[in-house]
């Protein structure tokens, strides 16, 4: 029986895409590199800050300055991560409800710890029991580990959980880790992209209201 919702974070409760945006750019000008648009960046994450730079940059990786780059990056989001940044419309209801039938929750993300921390105290913490960001320990998703981390805080089964995201990365997550997945339509991938992605087996939802009558 299912008693626990896994989340993720960025393009299924926040959206932060304005933010991420912004504080791509803003370091992109001190390298004078070349600026990136929302829908570019709205594809280049996922995966956490170090992909999202691999992508941004002029040469990836391959940049002698990237892990300078992405060091000014971390910090300048981590301190510029709630400007723009907030919930889609119904999902403060959504983790309302939840809580009020006994559900336990979880925030599982690629974001930096600090960035992850900060945002679920401000906008879910009397909802939210964990939330989990990047740390040197946990292998970022797709891999299982900050899944099965929440999990292990809980005090909870993989059998009686199911994760809820908005990417391609969410997908795989779910799959590696051996939940059913819930892919929601109003983040940062289309329905289309995520059944490109293997994900035609997930239950696709528009509102977030519509997973209390999946778990119902």
């Amino acid at each position: 029986m299912i008693n626990t919702v896994i989340f993720d974070m960025d393009g299924t409760l926040l959206n932060t895409i304005e933010d991420l945006t912004d504080s791509v750019n803003y370091i992109l000008d001190m390298y004078n590199m070349p600026q990136r648009t929302v829908e570019e960046v709205m594809h280049f994450v996922g995966s956490g800050s170090g992909k999202l730079i691999e992508r941004a940059i002029e040469g990836g990786r391959e940049n002698k300055l990237f892990d300078r780059i992405l060091e000014d990056y971390e910090k300048y989001y981590c301190d510029h991560c709630n400007i723009k940044t907030g919930p889609y419309k119904h999902i403060p209801e959504l983790l309302k409800e939840l809580k009020a039938r006994g559900y336990k929750l979880a925030i599982v993300s690629n974001k930096p710890m600090d960035a992850v921390k900060e945002l679920a105290e401000k906008y879910f913490n009397e909802y939210v029991d964990t939330a989990i960001g990047v740390t040197k320990d946990l292998k970022r998703k797709p891999a299982p580990d900050e899944c099965l981390e929440a999990m292990r805080e809980l005090g909870v089964q993989k059998e009686e959980c199911i994760y809820v995201g908005d990417s391609e990365i969410d997908h795989m997550t779910a799959q590696n880790t051996g939940l059913p997945c819930i892919s929601c339509l109003w983040g940062f991938r289309t329905k289309e992209e995520l059944l490109k992605a293997g994900a035609g087996s997930n239950t696709f939802v528009q509102d977030p209201l519509e997973i209390l009558d999946i778990l119902s």
